[in-house]
């Protein structure tokens, strides 16, 4: 026993044997008799080690109390406790005992510790508001209780490993006391235990353990792997570590730490939030209605959404008409691709729709093949940052009045329109045009389209790299030959590898109050670079070297810009050409080259090519030195070094990678490969990024989602099945520079998948007030249909427990 402890001795007797069976009506007799304080303890903090075992005292025991006996008389007085430590089960039917202590920790081993009757005074304790804290084995004890099972929360799988192994803890929640001060990636030894059945989303997780870092064995959980968790439960508030299965556990400073932090809010010194990734605790509720037939008047073909501060959203229709309307596909007729681009405002205080204009647009040919279907059409939407005042509206769009059917160009634009508050109609007549560019429509596709605003006021426009997908077998877009009228349409370093063309691209311009743009300083170029001969950049660049960023989002606490765009059509790599299709996430700090069509993921090289004959493959790209030789290039040819990205995935899965050689060359053998990622896997892939969410303390929304998710990044893809629908953590010392995040987390329960559900995510902002808006954009393509809709995600849970008025001793309030 360790020294010092108060022990069994003050409490008296020996431990009971369990009977498997309880009375049905015990729990209810024993609560009635026990008389416990509501809630159990007081402001002279006292926790309960309990100790049992069915069998020989596990070696974790004297090691575990000696420990929590630490804790508790170190650290702030307002968070020190008194230990009690006891292998007697008789004290859970002996109200006046029980009563003292603030909390109970089971640190017991495996099999029944408790008969009937105390486990239904265990209960009893519970009910009136007491803590529980179980430590590794814990979750062995008492197996055939459906009431203990649901305390601990999980119950280990029988063939989980039983060797000490070190491995990699990912810590998700960075605001619990007990893992707030832990290291993001935190690495350690222990017995790691396997669950028989997942408690993600049954309970709130605040560490996982990372599989891929050691040996988990035949029961293996997966990248979703809980730790560490809490929950609310039964009147009370319980916490349960799987670590802690080695004596030397007990001795490391972070694991203390962690125990430290897990006894302020089970013994109530501290408030914590044990709700916020619990699946139940959220609604989501789809907000339009189908349309009427022939109309859209609640949605058009879903593209992107954007909302007010006073709390009304404004999303837009790309140009597609639903399967009713005609769609023009003859070149001959003025009227080819002609669509309405629409901007619908939902109005949460009145919960309606209404039109607030339309544009015509070169949007609508229906489906087909990329000499047929376009992407073109109204394709951002960004309200200027004093709407409130001033109304302006930023449309990014492709206008049909500009069509040149001949040469079968157009010109894509960043208009400001005029909003009137009081007819909550877009003045049309009132666009000033800060920026145009041209873009080639013979074929199809990636027109990018997402826009942002930083802290600033500098506005942020993705732009596709206007591309076919074709002609290149699905790896580089880099096939210098097809071409329309001499303008090449399947030649990606003509657009996103080209320093002076604004395809491909994530541009940042400065709009001023008279309709024109400035540049601010930290662009990719200023477009005065004498390199070259000289005019051959343009200094709306920010970056360069992506492919279709549908969407970007701007953290306008750090003004870092977070951007995904998808990848080519490859399912598998290639030995010859390079990597097999990626998806890509990127967390950007600074201006910079992020690859395509020359490098992907964390710096993979495609193969060059070129005329005469652009089926010989030729070398391999240099990441670190990338040059554009292109007949098509009309700007540098050597360009800015690659940086790598946050996340990519293909049909293999996340975060691809391969042994290199000694030139970098990664091998490209699929059974070389290893997934960095694992929480992720394509397949049909499209990347939809998010936002990251920043909590408001100051708000009194009830609908806002709580104060976990602030800094967290929301990832997802168009798909819904094994694709990214994930909050992310990066960490400060990598992001921006390649480094991967260091903590992933499904939302796929709480933004429902399925046929009723959010099933093609097309865009997702969080509204002032908290909640969160999404776009499903239906079950067709480049049309509606009855199933696109807005839809709004909003939180129930409550706030932190205890309440603060339940706190042990208020000064030591979180």
């Amino acid at each position: 026993m360790a020294a010092g402890a108060l022990t069994a001795s003050l409490l008296g007797g020996n431990a009971a044997t369990a009977s498997p069976y309880p009375d049905p009506g015990l729990e209810e007799r024993i609560a009635t008799t026990l008389s416990l304080p509501t809630p159990p303890g007081g402001a002279d903090v006292r926790v309960l080690v309990f100790h049992a075992s069915a069998g020989d005292e596990p070696p974790t025991v004297d090691a575990g109390i000696a420990a929590i006996e630490k804790i508790g008389l170190s650290g702030p007085e307002a968070g020190r406790f008194k230990t009690v430590a006891t292998d007697d089960a008789a004290v859970f039917t002996n109200g006046r005992k029980l009563g003292r202590f603030n909390a109970v920790v089971f640190l017991t081993g495996g099999g029944d510790v408790l008969d009937p009757e105390q486990e239904a005074g265990l209960e009893a304790y519970m009910e009136a508001g007491g803590g529980f804290l179980g430590i590794h084995d814990a979750a062995r004890t008492e197996p055939y209780s459906d009431w203990f099972t649901g305390l601990v929360g999980a119950r280990p799988a029988a063939d989980s490993p039983t060797a000490v192994q070190r491995a990699t803890v990912e810590i998700g929640d960075r605001q619990h006391p007990a893992t707030k001060n832990l290291p993001l990636e935190w690495k350690r030894p222990d017995k790691w235990l396997d669950w028989k059945d997942n408690p993600s989303g049954d309970v709130h997780t605040v560490a996982r353990v990372r599989e891929l870092t050691y040996t988990p064995g035949k029961s293996a959980n997966g990248w979703d792997h809980p730790v560490s968790w809490c929950r609310d439960y039964d009147g009370g508030r319980s916490f349960y570590t799987g670590m802690g299965g080695t004596a030397a556990s007990f001795a490391e400073t972070d694991f203390r730490d962690h125990l430290r932090g897990a006894l302020a809010w089970t013994s109530r010194i501290s408030q914590a939030d044990c709700k916020a990734t619990i699946d139940s605790n959220y609604t989501a509720e789809r907000l339009t209605q189908p349309n009427q037939p022939g109309q859209n008047d609640q949605i058009g073909e879903p593209h992107g959404l954007v909302t007010a501060k006073d709390g009304r959203v404004f999303y837009i229709g790309r140009g597609g008409a639903d399967s009713s309307a005609p769609v023009v596909t003859d070149w001959s007729s003025p009227d080819i691709g002609k669509g309405n681009g629409e901007i619908h405002v939902y109005d949460p205080a009145t919960k309606k729709v209404s039109l607030a204009g339309k544009l015509s647009v070169f949007g609508n040919k229906g489906g087909g093949d990329e000499l047929v279907k376009v992407e073109e059409g109204l394709l951002g939407i960004e309200l200027d940052p004093d709407f409130a005042t001033n109304g302006w509206v930023y449309l990014h769009y492709t206008p049909h009045a500009k069509i040149d059917r001949d040469k079968r160009m157009a010109v894509r634009q960043v208009s400001r329109f005029t909003f009137d508050h009081t007819t909550n109609k877009l003045d049309l007549a009132s666009e000033k045009v800060l920026l145009n560019w041209p873009v080639q429509i013979h074929s199809c596709c990636h027109a990018g389209g997402g826009m942002a605003w930083d802290s600033k006021g500098n506005l942020y426009v993705a732009t596709g790299d206007n591309n076919s997908s074709g002609f290149s077998d699905g790896y580089s877009g880099n096939n210098p030959q097809p071409n329309y009228k001499g303008v090449s349409f399947a030649d990606a370093r003509r657009t996103a590898g080209n320093t002076n063309n604004l395809n491909g691209k994530i541009l940042r311009i400065h709009p001023e109050d008279d309709g024109t743009y400035t540049l601010p300083e930290g662009n990719l170029f200023t477009g005065e670079e004498p390199d070259e001969g000289g005019g051959k950049t343009r200094g709306e660049i920010y970056v360069m070297g992506v492919r279709n960023p549908a969407r970007i989002s701007v953290d306008t606490s750090t003004d870092t810009l977070y951007a995904g765009w998808v990848g080519p059509d490859a399912g598998a790599p290639s030995t010859t050409w390079g990597p097999a299709k990626y998806d890509t996430f990127a967390a950007i700090t600074k201006a910079g080259n992020h690859g395509w069509p020359y490098c992907m993921g964390n710096k993979q090289p495609y193969r060059d090519r070129n005329l005469p004959d652009p089926s010989k493959p030729l070398g391999w790209y240099d990441c670190n030195a990338p040059k554009n030789e292109s007949p098509n290039n009309d700007g540098l040819v050597k360009l800015p070094p690659v940086t790598g990205n946050t996340i990519w995935y293909s049909p293999q899965g996340g975060g691809v990678d391969y042994p290199r050689d000694a030139s970098g060359i990664p091998s490209y053998e699929v059974e070389d490969q290893k997934q960095l990622l694992p929480w992720l896997k394509g397949g049909g892939q499209a990347t939809m990024n998010g936002p990251v969410y920043r909590y408001d303390a100051a708000s009194t929304s009830g609908a806002k989602w709580p104060s976990y998710w602030d800094g967290k990044w929301f990832v997802g893809d168009f798909y819904d099945d094994t694709q990214p629908r994930h909050a992310v953590l990066t960490d400060p010392k990598t992001v921006g520079k390649g480094g991967l995040p260091t903590h992933a987390e499904s939302l796929k329960k709480i933004i429902p998948v399925g046929a009723n559900g959010i099933r093609n995510l097309m865009d997702w902002k969080f509204a002032p007030d908290g909640s969160l808006y999404v776009l499903d954009y239906g079950r067709g393509f480049f049309t509606s249909d009855s199933k696109s809709a807005l839809w709004r995600v909003t939180y129930k849970g409550g706030g932190p427990t205890p309440a603060a008025a339940d706190l042990a001793r208020k000064a030591a309030a979180q």
